[in-house]
């Protein structure tokens, strides 16, 4: 018999029971005998019946599967996002959807509307865009549980788990400043989402704490990549007044600026200082290995995929939590004082 022909029936018929009996069996609504339920079971398997999966989940009102919506599947950074609540999602049963939206607002929120209609429990997000993400992430945290996860818009009532960016650049700033860097430069991505934007202003705040140094024409826009640090490396270290250090905004940029420095002759550390942000794992293989900061990212999964289960459980409308997470800077020989 085929499998796709397989009925209630036919399982009933072999098992010697009712079509009740072998529904109530596999859809766990109502206990039965451990022989029958054992018998029903092998006759299913035998017959390789596997029944219809969405409509168990409509009756009992959840699929067991949970979408995730990030800006680059590409970026190391989110692949260990995605690495960390795959693992815990798999811990309490449930499947994983993953959509890259390839830092485009308009294919973001095509996912999130495909997402809904394929029922998921909820949703955890990383918005492309501060200001063009934020009417799908409003439009979809009004219809199913979700969550943001590193970067995030402002929407009322929607939870946020990330790190402590402000915290990160104070750490980044009083290292360089204990290593004798006086003045500094700092590399990121156009102004188009969270993370940029505080870890730009956090830089800003705790330079002039700490007294360091900077001008306008050291900030360098581009984007989260080797491509963009390495032009933004050129840029700042091809003439005579070149800064003590290089802060960079992700661990890519980091690793072009490293990359400018060889070609142009800067010694690192002992001309410049470079730190990036994310220590992915290639950070510690660079030369010379990179001083960067690490996100807490498993933390940062539990503590979505937590938040995640709360709103799903409460049906009434929370208000938003906001969790950031204390990051730990990792130092290697990029910033180390030789002496």
């Amino acid at each position: 018999m085929a499998v796709a022909s397989v009925t209630l029936s036919d399982v009933a018929r072999l098992a010697g029971v009712s079509k009740s009996t072998v529904s109530r069996v596999l859809s766990q609504s109502r206990p039965v005998t451990p022989a029958i339920e054992a018998t029903v079971r092998r006759a299913a398997a035998e017959l390789g019946y596997s029944g219809n999966s969405i409509a168990r989940a409509l009756r009992r009102q959840r699929t067991d599967t949970v979408g995730m919506v990030v800006p680059s599947i590409l970026n190391p950074f989110f692949t260990a996002l995605v690495d960390s609540i795959e693992r815990a999602l798999h811990e309490e049963g449930r499947v994983l959807f993953l959509c890259d939206s390839r830092q485009d607002p308009e294919i973001e929120a095509g996912y999130l509307r495909l997402l809904i209609d394929r029922k998921v429990d909820g949703i955890v997000v990383s918005p492309v865009d501060g200001e063009l993400s934020r009417a799908a992430i409003a439009e979809t945290a009004s219809q199913t549980p979700l969550v943001q996860l590193d970067r995030r818009v402002n929407v009322e009532n929607t939870d946020w788990v990330g790190v402590d960016d402000d915290d990160a650049m104070s750490q980044v700033v009083a290292h360089l400043v204990a290593n004798g860097v006086r003045t500094a430069a700092f590399v990121t991505s156009d102004f188009t989402n969270s993370s940029t934007r505080d870890r730009l202003d956090g830089f800003r705040r705790h330079a002039k704490r700490l007294g360091v140094a900077t001008r306008e024409d050291w900030f360098v826009l581009g984007d989260y990549s080797v491509e963009s640090g390495h032009a933004a490396g050129v840029r700042l270290l091809s003439g005579e007044d070149i800064p003590d250090a290089i802060v960079c905004a992700d661990d890519l940029i980091a690793f072009g600026v490293l990359q400018a420095a060889r070609e142009l002759g800067v010694a690192v550390p002992d001309r410049l200082k470079v730190t990036g942000f994310d220590n992915l794992v290639f950070a510690e293989h660079v030369i010379p290995p990179l001083t960067s900061i690490e996100q807490p990212t498993p933390q940062m999964a539990e503590e979505a995929l937590r938040l995640l289960r709360v709103r799903m459980q409460r049906k009434d409308r929370l208000p938003g939590a906001r969790v950031a997470l204390v990051p730990r800077l990792i130092v290697r020989d990029s910033t180390r004082s030789r002496g």
